[in-house]
């Protein structure tokens, strides 16, 4: 079974500073591997050089004499003349072999000393490394020569201990790799610290969206780099979406609640009605009193349906909405606010025109009638006047509602607008309806306006900017 992962696992950081990591310690092998083998190689040439030079001064000093080499002068390397100096010198003949060593060499025995013997084409040179009868090293020269007297072919041989050579190779590996490990942690260092600068903006992101979480900031804030734009711009919209939502599912119970008042008001009114005309046995009235019943408990229904439609829905109108007959939406809105306030001797002015169309959602031009009529006939004394017609200039449809009653003062009329709101606390109520209003209004990127009537209370005037003919 696969271990669950962890928060570690998945640590951005330090994946990329593993993987970083790998990566300097393979260039910097590779780098060091590369050095020490130029290195090698660089003092291996040296030495072949330096091994030619004194072949060079083995051929100025020699002499053939009845078939023997000898020495017209000293060699000028001391090290020739000196027991076990670590230099020596060889004369071979292929086919007789050895001819002349030097004093260096008296005591000296090279495990392939046959090597000195195979030819070598005149004028070429042969390097080796070759190990003595002790196991050490050695580096070994061969040159072929031809002798004066154009038949007799020789190789001339300088042989040199090479643990010199190897300890100066030893020391400058110890040396690079020295340097190479701390120029590896340096890289390192510098590589932790650039990575915690270059992943900052996601570090600020996350402790952003903790501030978020917590409370402390409403969004992502600052300048984030081009890469993370997309990013935070899309977590911006999605945190404003969903609180959005929150809010609306907070305020749709308080809505439906508001929105059940009349027709419960409605249903109220009518079973005492019922009631008190019981005993007169008036069939006639009964029915039209139970039709009124079931009309408000259909009504009842859409509200909740609409309601819990408005809580998950975005604010927006769809192009394709239907036509909605303004006059009888407002006369049935009237017909059931006439029947809650039947105690109130009302007269209503109503000047809409009968081919006056609402785009739209019907059940929202009857939630926005129902609760500004419904102020007025609360408010008003003896008269109410409302209308509607289409404004000029392409503002879309207006819809007024005014009244008789104490009307709202100035400084009041923006606040009234605002949920839970209320300008008279003695009269029963919660302060969501025009709320309500104000969102179904802002959803058809319209615009309601609280004024003094010219009757003496309060005038609304509502503007539906998308309400109107596509």
């Amino acid at each position: 079974m696969t271990p669950k992962p962890t928060v570690a696992d998945y640590s951005l950081q330090s994946r990329l500073l593993l993987v970083f990591s790998i990566l300097l310690f393979v260039f910097l092998g590779l780098s060091g591997i590369v050095l020490d083998s130029a290195f090698r190689n660089s003092i291996e040439a040296g030495a072949a050089e330096r091994l030619q030079v004194q072949i060079y001064l083995l051929l100025a000093a020699a002499d053939q004499r009845d078939g023997e080499f000898v020495f017209l002068q000293d060699p000028q390397e001391p090290r020739f003349n000196q027991l076990s100096s670590g230099l020596y010198g060889f004369i071979n003949r292929p086919s007789l072999g050895e001819l002349w060593r030097s004093q260096s060499a008296r005591t000296f025995n090279l495990a392939e000393a046959e090597l000195l013997n195979q030819p070598v084409a005149v004028g070429e040179n042969r390097f080796s490394i070759v190990a003595s009868a002790e196991a050490e090293e050695y580096f070994v020269l061969t040159y072929g020569i031809l002798w004066e007297d154009g038949i007799s072919e020789y190789n001339f041989s300088v042989v040199e201990n090479a643990a010199p050579y190897y300890s100066e190779i030893a020391n400058f590996r110890r040396s690079s790799w020295s340097w190479l490990g701390g120029v590896a942690a340096l890289l390192l260092l510098m590589q932790f610290l650039l990575l915690r600068w270059g992943l900052s903006p996601l570090h600020k992101m996350a402790a952003d969206l903790k501030e978020i979480e917590v409370g402390g900031k409403d969004q992502l804030e600052g300048l984030y780099p081009k890469e993370l734009r997309g990013v935070t711009n899309n977590l911006n919209l999605l945190i404003e979406t969903e609180r959005k939502q929150q809010a609306r599912y907070r305020t749709t119970l308080g809505d439906l609640a508001h929105s059940l008042k009349t027709p419960l008001a409605v249903i109220s009114g009518v079973m005492q009605n019922l009631s008190s005309q019981h005993s007169a046995g008036n069939v006639d009235a009964k029915r039209q009193q139970l039709q009124t019943v079931d009309e408000q408990i259909e009504r009842m229904n859409q509200i909740v349906t609409y309601q819990l439609q408005r809580a998950v829905q975005t604010q927006h109108v769809s192009a394709l909405s239907r036509q909605v007959n303004v006059a009888q939406v407002a006369q049935r809105v009237l017909d059931a606010l006439t029947k809650v306030y039947a105690d109130k001797t009302m007269q209503v002015e109503s000047s809409f025109d009968a081919e006056l169309q609402f785009y739209g959602d019907e059940r929202d031009l009857m939630e926005v009638l129902g609760n500004v009529f419904d102020n007025a006939f609360k408010y008003g004394k003896s008269r109410l006047r409302v209308g509607a017609a289409y404004a000029t200039a392409g503002q879309g449809l207006r819809i007024t509602a005014e009244d008789d009653g104490p009307g709202i003062a100035e400084n009041k009329q923006e606040f009234v607008l605002q949920r839970g709101a209320r300008a008279d606390t003695l009269v029963q109520g919660q302060g969501i309806g025009l709320a309500v209003v104000t969102d179904i209004v802002n959803s058809y990127k319209g615009t309601i306006r609280v004024s003094r009537s010219e009757l003496g209370g309060a005038r609304i005037d509502m503007c539906f900017v998308e309400a109107t003919a596509r």
